[in-house]
């Protein structure tokens, strides 16, 4: 199975070794939902202010957040892709501020919540929402699930 995932950290704060765990969870997370061949989408590492603005213009909420994703065919069933394109996923914006503040307030690594926070947009990205209690039960096993196979668990500091 292939995803071409484009990552962008407009913030160049990103090593290396976190830029290959993020392609790393999304290919894993992927593989995990059966996510079809030759799909593809894009994950941008942005500063607190961008998001904020983003968050205002797309959802109408005026305060930053951690993580926005923008699905292009929300999962849906009934989605057809031409036949020879890409299957267009969306895309994930996440907050860098959101990673370092929420690391520390859970008591775990940067690398932790940098992968937390990329499963929770690509499952949205997937259709998962957690509107209601069950809706958010069922996504967040899923993303404990996602991490716990890859290594990076609760558990894990």
């Amino acid at each position: 199975m292939m995803i071409e995932i484009d990552i962008v950290d407009e913030t160049e704060t990103l090593t290396e070794e976190q830029t290959k765990l993020v392609h790393e969870i999304l290919l894993a997370a992927g593989d995990t939902e059966h996510v079809q061949a030759d799909s593809e989408l894009s994950v941008t590492f942005v500063t607190e202010a961008a998001i904020h603005e983003l968050n205002l213009e797309h959802r109408g909420i005026d305060r930053s957040t951690d993580v926005l994703s923008f699905a292009l065919n929300d999962g849906e069933q009934e989605y057809e892709q031409m036949e020879g394109m890409p299957n267009l996923l969306g895309d994930i914006i996440v907050s860098i501020s959101h990673i370092q503040r929420q690391a520390e307030e859970y008591n775990h690594s940067f690398e932790r919540e940098l992968a937390f926070l990329v499963v929770h947009g690509f499952l949205h990205l997937l259709g998962y929402d957690h509107q209601s209690s069950d809706e958010e039960r069922e996504m967040f096993t899923k993303q404990e699930e996602i991490l716990e196979s890859y290594g990076i668990g609760r558990s894990k500091p």
